[in-house]
């Protein structure tokens, strides 16, 4: 495509120059040739390129979110199935069963649908990566602490029991009429020997790493991180919009719903494993009730006293509620403080644009 433009007779006279080449020296009328676009074509690699870049990672975040949300809901399946399967068996099924078995080939194939979906994410991560920072090699992405971590991820997320695969008598009695009468506290044939009890004692409480996947879906799904707004003030201020900001900002907008939910998803969890780790020792600990109140005193850093756990792993899950209550009085008190200064640093403002 081509426009063209005829400019008419000058009046005035021009010195025998050529004014740009408009016009020539005697005055006569000359087409301007130029070209715009080549027809059927796109634009240039400059211009295009950076269109195509923003629609695809708009394509890859949105995708990032989708897979995110999946992989959560995958981990959240694996754990309550294992939660039934520890609650069932032995009172209402046998370990050699085949609901047992059916029980554990779910947990193993949510299992591996979570590492698929894991890997998937890591995908879509590095191919953001790669457009954010305008590369063409995809192992320039590939950096040790990014190896290391979904290392990391994949082994956390792979953990499940797997003691019910591994029990020699399993294929003798897989058809067979479960007992009346156990004398195991956990689902476990009285055959097996006594690591495999602590094994798949351990792998279902491991079950419970996989919840780091909720930060993530927080992330990624929060209002912090989709609104333009917050979105401008960081990129202008050189803020990384982490999780410990978005609980942040979580914990200044809604301080009691926040702390409410925090509390309640900890509180139910810890009591649970602890009923887990006690259960075996058949201890007044190994009750549901008694649990949650072991738990509660703890987490209220009461202790009365009056219970205790008797084993190893209970203490553990003691242990770390303590932990977990240090840490957070010190991000309640740091949201307090902060919010007092902003509270002080307003006031401040106000008054001395009244004054003066």
């Amino acid at each position: 495509m081509e426009m063209t433009a005829r400019l008419a007779h000058l009046d005035t006279k021009v010195d025998g120059r050529n004014c740009d080449g408009l016009v020539n020296h005697n005055g006569e009328t000359t087409e301007i040739r130029v070209p715009l676009s080549h027809t059927g074509k796109r634009l240039g690699p400059i211009e295009g390129g950076n269109l195509y870049r923003l629609r695809d990672r708009k394509f890859l975040l949105e995708d990032k979110k989708r897979l995110c949300a999946w992989a959560l809901g995958a981990a959240l399946l694996g754990i309550l199935l294992m939660v039934l399967h520890a609650e069932l068996c032995p009172l209402v099924y046998q370990p050699e069963s085949i609901y047992a078995l059916s029980i554990n080939g779910l947990i193993s194939f949510s299992t591996g649908c979570l590492l698929i979906l894991i890997i998937a994410f890591h995908y879509k991560d590095i191919r953001l990566f790669i457009i954010d920072h305008n590369q063409v090699d995809w192992r320039i992405a590939m950096t040790s602490n990014r190896v290391l971590g979904i290392s990391l991820e994949l082994v956390v997320c792979a953990i499940h029991p797997v003691a019910i695969y591994l029990r020699p008598d399993m294929g003798d009695r897989l058809l067979g009429e479960p007992e009346q009468n156990s004398s195991t506290p956990l689902c476990l044939s009285s055959s097996h020997k006594e690591v495999m009890l602590d094994v798949e004692l351990l792998l279902s409480a491991l079950m419970f790493l996989r919840l780091y996947l909720v930060h993530r879906a927080v992330l990624l799904h929060s209002k912090v991180l989709l609104s333009a707004s917050y979105r401008s003030i960081g990129s202008l201020n050189n803020i990384n919009f982490s999780f410990r900001f978005v609980l942040k900002v979580l914990m200044n907008k809604y301080p009691a719903r926040t702390l409410l939910v925090f509390i309640m998803f900890f509180w139910l969890s810890a009591a649970w494993m602890l009923r887990l780790c006690e259960r075996q020792q058949q201890v007044e600990t190994g009750g549901m009730d008694t649990a949650l109140w072991l738990i509660a005193i703890t987490f209220l850093t009461v202790g009365y006293g009056d219970v205790y756990p008797h084993t190893s792993c209970g203490k553990l899950v003691c242990l770390f509620t303590g932990v977990m209550v240090n840490k957070t009085l010190n991000l309640l008190l740091t949201i307090t403080h902060i919010t007092q200064l902003l509270f002080i640093l307003t006031i401040t403002l106000m008054l001395s644009i009244y004054w003066y």
